[in-house]
């Protein structure tokens, strides 16, 4: 069985998270943001800013292969709240090098095409409500959505947008374009 792996992306406090639990619910297999719980780790370890150093990128591609593989082949249609490519977007953001492990992770999921090459961007809400983990500006989370998105086109990837909606029409939307595609 080779399962769908699709990724779902987009700026902070798009609703990604809200959308993946709505899949979770109708019964998908799904995997959470890493980015998030290693921030919350970190915190809890008292270290109040894990994203000024580099080694963040390494915590959360270590933490997206983890879960990616623990998925395997669980599921014939599995989504995921980012992935190694957001990760390289995120380290472009924070000006921070394309470390060994993230070059090894992303020459993996290209050899072995991991994920589906049609992503689902979520589209910002027009604001970006501030969180423990989110502490980024509505004008930057634009700028890091932008990233996001040339990212995935330069890796080859077509960014099917997801509109600003009611979470169920969102999730509407999704589930009827891997209907189409089956």
């Amino acid at each position: 069985m080779n399962p769908k792996r699709y990724i779902l992306t987009g700026t902070p406090g798009s609703g990604k998270t809200a959308v993946l639990r709505a899949l979770e619910v109708a019964g998908y297999a799904v995997a959470e943001e890493a980015a998030t719980d290693i921030i919350a780790l970190r915190n809890a370890q008292s270290i109040a800013a894990p994203h000024t150093n580099p080694a963040f990128i390494d915590d959360i591609t270590d933490l997206q292969k983890h879960r990616q593989m623990r998925l395997a082949d669980l599921a014939q249609l599995q989504f995921y709240d980012r992935s190694p490519i957001c990760t390289y977007a995120l380290a472009v953001f924070l000006n921070f090098p394309i470390s060994v492990t993230l070059a090894e992770e992303m020459a993996r999921i290209e050899k072995t095409q991991i994920y589906q090459k049609q992503i689902f961007f979520i589209e910002n809400l027009g604001f970006c409500e501030p969180t423990a983990a989110r502490k980024i500006t509505f004008e930057d989370s634009l700028k890091f959505e932008k990233v996001h998105e040339d990212t995935y086109r330069a890796f080859g990837y077509k960014c099917i947008r997801i509109a600003p909606a009611a979470l169920s029409a969102r999730v509407e939307q999704i589930t009827r374009y891997v209907s189409s595609v089956d």
